[in-house]
């Protein structure tokens, strides 16, 4: 089971939408998909349509002794085959918990590894802080995809993530690859054009040769986690999250190979 965490230490990059459609990608594919939100402001629980009142279980439980089962936690989508577990606001907690009780860093390391419920692939959909949950996502994680918008602030937060990423792979003794993925492409403005010149330059190797355009039809992430598509997914920004899965899934190969 392959357990990618979808990350970035800079909000709006398209870190829950770039979830959501590699999510659907991978169904697509005849695979299943569980999809995790680590994220207080939960906004993949509000995509699937979940209330913040009251609380649905989710996450934050996994803290809890002794914790429940992740299958315990899923909620099927209307997408078959793509399932997910809630965040809750009671997330933003876990920080202020964590001085007082050892090995919360470890809790959905270990939740994954029990977890038996059939699934493929396990998507962890980061918040876009570095504390608790995201450290929780890259010690369980065995690849870090790194979505970043086309302009130059986002530069920043995608070295941070990269950096933090190195820095966990040193902590734990094992690889964890790098996948960057461009969002938010927009061709038409020198800006745009630049940027991605700049980071298919200093990321060589580690980035998407090609770039997820802007699309007016991927911009209500409730649409793209309730409505069933029946044949290819609509929108040129899909369709381009399509073949971003085929390069992280041969990047992948590549390295099984080389091992």
């Amino acid at each position: 089971m392959r357990v990618w965490a979808i990350a970035n230490q800079k909000g709006g990059v398209g870190k829950t939408t770039t979830s959501l459609a590699l999510g659907r990608a991978m169904v697509a594919r005849g695979l299943r998909v569980l999809l995790v939100d680590l994220d207080p402001h939960a906004s993949l629980t509000r995509a699937f349509g979940v209330p913040s009142d009251p609380q649905p279980p989710g996450v934050v439980d996994l803290f809890t002794t002794p914790p429940p089962t992740l299958a315990s936690l899923m909620k099927p989508s209307p997408t078959e085959g793509l399932d997910f577990v809630c965040a809750q606001t009671a997330l933003a907690t876990l920080e202020r918990r964590s001085a007082t009780q050892p090995g919360l860093g470890l809790a959905l390391s270990q939740a994954i590894t029990r977890h038996a419920g059939g699934h493929d692939a396990v998507l962890l959909d980061c918040p876009p802080t570095l504390g608790l949950l995201m450290v929780n996502a890259l010690a369980a994680a065995d690849r870090l995809i790194v979505p970043t918008q086309c302009e130059p602030l986002a530069l920043y937060g995608l070295a941070g993530m990269v950096r933090t990423g190195e820095m966990v792979e040193r902590s734990r003794q094992r690889p964890l690859p790098v996948s960057i993925i461009p969002t938010m492409y927009d061709r038409r403005t020198r800006i745009g054009r630049d940027t991605l010149a700049q980071l298919q330059s200093e990321y060589a190797g580690r980035i998407w040769s090609e770039a997820v355009p802007v699309d007016t039809q991927l911009s209500n992430a409730d649409a793209l986690a309730c409505q069933v598509f029946s044949g290819a997914p609509p929108g040129r920004a899909l369709a381009a999250y399509t073949r971003a899965l085929d390069w992280v899934l041969a990047e992948e190969q590549a390295m099984e190979q080389a091992a």
